[in-house]
């Protein structure tokens, strides 16, 4: 007698889940992208914030509202002294080899040091405070007085040297000062843009459909 073979009852397939995809014409939500989270800003250091109080540095902020061109040691160097040679040029030809010339001319080196050391490169910032004096001397030699020989003229150079160095010692301080300014910012620029870019943007990890 022949035999009817039976199978179990098969249930229906069960659906399979899969993630919902995101609709097309729209950007994946933003949510799923890592970004890293910034950083608070460090308190600056206490010679900073003394510094800040101090006159020569709103005189550097007002400074930094001017053009803002990059030049580099040497041309730095022969900025500074070719403007301050043109106005004891200026000084002589209005007012002669006077003492009121000589005080005039120290009164003006004070802001072309500041614009010096303003306008040089960041990484050329150690040759502004020694260009700055090499170009006071240059442009006194005009306004020096003296007259004669070569001696005459460099007893007067040394003369007006030894009777107005202060002018010297201002607008080299207020040179040192803008440049330790600086350097202070650049450095800080150079950390943050290293922590930056070590921290780098992370990528997102792709989430597999469950099955």
């Amino acid at each position: 007698m022949e035999q009817h073979r039976t199978r179990p009852p098969q249930h229906p397939a069960r659906p399979r889940r899969t993630a919902p995809l995101p609709p097309q014409g729209r950007p994946v939500d933003s949510s799923a992208v890592y970004r890293a989270a910034s950083r608070p800003r460090r308190p600056a250091p206490p010679f900073v914030r003394a510094l800040r109080g101090l006159p020569v540095y709103r005189f550097y902020r007002s400074l930094r509202r001017m053009p803002n061109p990059r030049l580099t040691g040497l041309g730095s160097g022969l900025f500074c002294a070719a403007v301050m040679f043109l106005l004891a040029c200026l000084l002589w030809l209005f007012f002669g080899s006077s003492n009121g010339s000589l005080v005039t001319y120290g009164v003006l080196f004070v802001p072309v040091s500041a614009l010096t050391a303003l306008w040089v490169r960041p990484v050329d910032l150690v040759t502004a405070p020694i260009g700055v004096p090499i170009a006071f001397v240059v442009g006194l030699l005009p306004v020096s007085g003296g007259s004669g020989g070569f001696g005459a003229h460099f007893m007067g150079l040394v003369t007006a040297l030894a009777l107005h160095a202060g002018w010297l010692y201002g607008g080299t301080l207020v040179a040192g000062v803008i440049v330790i300014v600086r350097r202070i910012r650049f450095l800080g620029q150079r950390r943050r843009a290293r922590a930056a870019a070590a921290a780098g943007p992370r990528t997102p990890r792709r989430r597999m459909p469950a099955t």
